[in-house]
Protein backbone atom coordinates (compact mmCIF):
# COMPACT_ATOMS: atom_id res chain seq x y z
CA UNK A 1 0.00 0.00 0.00
CA UNK A 2 1.50 3.48 -0.91
CA UNK A 3 0.90 6.40 2.04
CA UNK A 4 0.03 9.51 0.67
CA UNK A 5 0.03 12.52 2.62
CA UNK A 6 -3.86 11.74 4.19
CA UNK A 7 -3.04 7.88 4.95
CA UNK A 8 -2.55 8.24 8.93
CA UNK A 9 0.46 6.10 10.67
CA UNK A 10 0.14 3.08 12.18
CA UNK A 11 -1.03 2.54 15.58
CA UNK A 12 1.89 1.55 17.48
CA UNK A 13 0.34 -0.05 20.52
CA UNK A 14 3.53 -0.33 22.75
CA UNK A 15 3.37 3.32 22.22
CA UNK A 16 -0.43 3.36 23.22
CA UNK A 17 0.76 1.56 26.26
CA UNK A 18 3.28 3.57 27.86
CA UNK A 19 1.32 6.28 27.07
CA UNK A 20 -2.08 4.62 29.18
CA UNK A 21 0.55 3.65 31.88
CA UNK A 22 1.97 7.37 31.99
CA UNK A 23 -1.97 8.20 32.67
CA UNK A 24 -2.36 6.19 35.29
CA UNK A 25 0.79 6.99 37.20
CA UNK A 26 0.15 10.35 37.23
CA UNK A 27 -3.15 9.74 38.77
CA UNK A 28 -1.71 7.33 41.31
CA UNK A 29 0.48 10.39 41.89
CA UNK A 30 -2.22 12.84 42.44
CA UNK A 31 -4.00 10.57 44.26
CA UNK A 32 -1.42 9.95 46.97
CA UNK A 33 -2.13 13.88 48.16
CA UNK A 34 -5.27 12.59 49.32
CA UNK A 35 -3.73 10.10 52.07
CA UNK A 36 -3.17 10.44 55.75
CA UNK A 37 -0.70 12.96 56.71
CA UNK A 38 0.36 9.98 59.73
CA UNK A 39 3.35 8.54 59.20
CA UNK A 40 2.12 6.00 57.32
CA UNK A 41 0.31 7.80 54.98
CA UNK A 42 3.45 10.19 54.62
CA UNK A 43 5.93 7.01 54.16
CA UNK A 44 3.39 5.87 51.40
CA UNK A 45 3.28 8.89 49.37
CA UNK A 46 7.37 9.26 49.40
CA UNK A 47 7.22 5.77 47.72
CA UNK A 48 5.40 6.96 44.90
CA UNK A 49 7.80 8.13 43.05
CA UNK A 50 9.98 4.28 43.97
CA UNK A 51 6.46 2.71 42.89
CA UNK A 52 6.06 4.51 39.84
CA UNK A 53 10.06 3.63 38.67
CA UNK A 54 9.81 -0.39 39.60
CA UNK A 55 6.56 -0.61 37.76
CA UNK A 56 7.88 1.42 34.62
CA UNK A 57 10.99 -1.00 34.67
CA UNK A 58 8.60 -3.82 35.15
CA UNK A 59 7.25 -3.12 31.84
CA UNK A 60 9.91 -1.90 29.74
CA UNK A 61 11.77 -5.47 30.79
CA UNK A 62 8.52 -7.03 29.10
CA UNK A 63 9.67 -5.85 25.57
CA UNK A 64 13.14 -6.69 26.23
CA UNK A 65 12.66 -9.15 23.49
CA UNK A 66 12.56 -6.92 20.73
CA UNK A 67 15.91 -5.95 21.61
CA UNK A 68 19.07 -6.80 19.88
CA UNK A 69 21.00 -8.49 22.04
CA UNK A 70 23.66 -6.28 23.01
CA UNK A 71 20.82 -3.29 23.68
CA UNK A 72 19.29 -5.69 25.67
CA UNK A 73 21.87 -6.61 27.94
CA UNK A 74 22.41 -2.78 28.95
CA UNK A 75 18.94 -2.38 29.47
CA UNK A 76 18.94 -5.57 32.36
CA UNK A 77 21.96 -3.81 33.35
CA UNK A 78 20.53 -0.98 33.86
CA UNK A 79 16.96 -2.30 35.02
CA UNK A 80 19.29 -3.97 37.39
CA UNK A 81 20.50 -0.52 38.60
CA UNK A 82 16.98 1.09 39.11
CA UNK A 83 15.19 -1.99 40.76
CA UNK A 84 18.44 -2.15 43.45
CA UNK A 85 18.05 1.76 43.48
CA UNK A 86 14.05 1.76 43.65
CA UNK A 87 13.46 -1.42 46.08
CA UNK A 88 16.74 -0.82 48.86
CA UNK A 89 14.64 2.53 49.38
CA UNK A 90 11.05 1.09 50.04
CA UNK A 91 12.88 -1.33 52.08
CA UNK A 92 14.66 1.59 54.15
CA UNK A 93 11.99 3.45 54.16
CA UNK A 94 9.12 0.79 55.70
CA UNK A 95 12.30 -0.47 58.55
CA UNK A 96 13.26 2.33 59.21
CA UNK A 97 9.76 2.93 60.85
CA UNK A 98 10.25 -0.18 62.73
CA UNK A 99 8.00 -1.66 60.07
CA UNK A 100 8.01 -4.56 57.83
CA UNK A 101 7.54 -3.99 53.89
CA UNK A 102 3.85 -4.15 52.75
CA UNK A 103 2.95 -7.08 50.70
CA UNK A 104 1.64 -4.95 47.52
CA UNK A 105 5.70 -3.27 47.37
CA UNK A 106 7.11 -6.84 48.54
CA UNK A 107 5.17 -7.89 45.83
CA UNK A 108 6.05 -5.50 43.05
CA UNK A 109 9.74 -5.69 44.15
CA UNK A 110 9.62 -9.67 43.41
CA UNK A 111 7.45 -8.84 39.95
CA UNK A 112 10.16 -6.27 38.76
CA UNK A 113 13.35 -8.77 39.77
CA UNK A 114 11.42 -11.82 37.95
CA UNK A 115 11.23 -9.84 35.17
CA UNK A 116 14.73 -8.78 34.67
CA UNK A 117 15.45 -12.47 35.30
CA UNK A 118 13.40 -12.94 32.64
CA UNK A 119 14.79 -10.87 30.16
CA UNK A 120 19.09 -11.80 30.87
CA UNK A 121 17.52 -15.61 30.17
CA UNK A 122 16.23 -14.21 26.87
CA UNK A 123 19.43 -12.78 25.96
Amino acid sequence: MTETPDTPEPLRPESMAWAVLLGRWVEFAKSSTAWPGDASGRRWKDSVPDIVQLQAVWFALREADGLGAGERALGCDRAAVLIARHAGSLRRRWSAAGGALPEELASLIRDAESALAEARGAA
